[in-house]
């Protein structure tokens, strides 16, 4: 990332105006010109697990069953799919439920998009989430792309809060202070030495408590990029994506704008962290290998099953999808997850 000294020119407007990271991410993704705006939605720039493979909606769609049963199976079933993209992981968890649950199901999708065209009907769209909720939140990779500050360590020792031009150069701005300080000193306390870097989770804490305050029974799940406080990253993770490519982290709506998220900081009272590996696991999902006596009595079985395998061992695989983050809160209910939390 380039480092700018210079105060900006004068009438250049927003390419030459310093603003924190959390204000030029905010307007680089979700302004009126904005990344997540674009009509190809973020499929056309990065792969989540959803795009991974179908047995991701799929299992997300039995733990939507355990919810259900943990609710004592009521007359309207929620699934809400925090930002949902095109609406992919929805429409993958509506097709998987047996008929019984889905005839009881409401399916939300919420996104600061346009409804895409073809997206089954029963989906709901939203640009914020429905109230009242009793069912499932599912909330894949939405907490990296709440925007929040960068605080870099100055000479003196002292964090600083980042600023940021559109074109991507970059300066030390104000001492972090107030509630921000605070939550760094909680949470992600940075030794004074020069250079080192942190994003400041608070945002997302409270994106978090609101998201999970819309449920009046059930469970919400965020999955994402993820790190606790005994392995803080030394210089942040701030990056960008485009067109499958990281990319450096330039706000200027050309590319998605991202950074790890500090789990561990989020957590509210009841709820725990675990690995996707072993939440999927628990779901089904393990990447076992077919047994070879399938490949006699059944070639064609036996392909299927091995294709499946192998998109199961991508999703549960270590040092990729396997290690996300799986945050499990549980509101009202016994945390249908408990083999992986536990």
């Amino acid at each position: 990332m380039r480092r700018e000294t210079r105060g900006a020119g004068p009438g250049d407007g927003w390419a030459a105006e310093w603003l924190g990271w959390r204000a030029a991410t905010r307007h680089a993704l979700y302004g009126p010109e904005g990344f997540y705006r674009r009509p190809e939605g973020p499929a056309g720039h990065f792969r989540t697990s959803v795009h991974a493979s179908a047995l991701f909606a799929r299992a997300v769609a039995l733990l939507l069953c355990r919810v259900d049963e943990a609710l004592g199976h009521p007359d309207r079933l929620d699934f809400v799919d925090m930002a949902a993209g095109r609406g992919e992981l929805a429409a993958g968890v509506i097709a998987a439920l047996p008929a019984e649950v889905a005839a009881r199901a409401r399916v939300h999708a919420v996104e600061i998009a346009a409804r895409p065209p073809g997206l089954d009907p029963r989906i709901e769209w939203h640009a914020e989430p429905p109230t009242d909720v009793t069912g499932l939140l599912f909330a894949n990779e939405w907490l990296d792309n709440v925007p929040v500050e960068i605080a870099e360590v100055d000479s003196a020792g002292v964090p600083r809060l980042v600023l940021v031009r559109r074109d991507g150069a970059e300066r030390l701005g104000e001492p972090v202070t107030g509630a921000e300080a605070r939550w760094l000193e909680r949470w992600w306390a940075l030794p004074g030495e020069e250079g080192w870097r942190a994003e400041i989770g608070l945002p997302r804490d409270t994106a978090w408590a609101e998201a999970v305050g819309h449920l009046r029974r059930g469970l919400a799940v965020a999955v994402d990029y993820a790190h606790t406080a005994d392995a803080r990253p030394l210089f942040g993770t701030l990056t960008g994506f485009r067109e499958g490519r990281e990319t450096a982290p330039v706000p200027d709506g050309s590319c998605d704008v991202t950074a790890h998220v500090a789990l561990d900081a989020c957590v509210l009272p009841g709820g725990q962290v675990t690995t996707q590996r072993a939440a999927l696991r628990v779901l089904g999902v393990t990447g076992a290998r077919p047994s070879l006596v399938l490949a006699s009595t059944s070639p064609a079985e036996y392909v299927r099953a091995l294709a499946s395998a192998g998109e199961a061992a991508e999703l549960t695989a270590p040092g990729g999808f396997g290690d996300f983050g799986w945050l499990v809160q549980p509101v009202g209910i016994p945390d249908p997850l408990a083999e992986a939390t536990a």
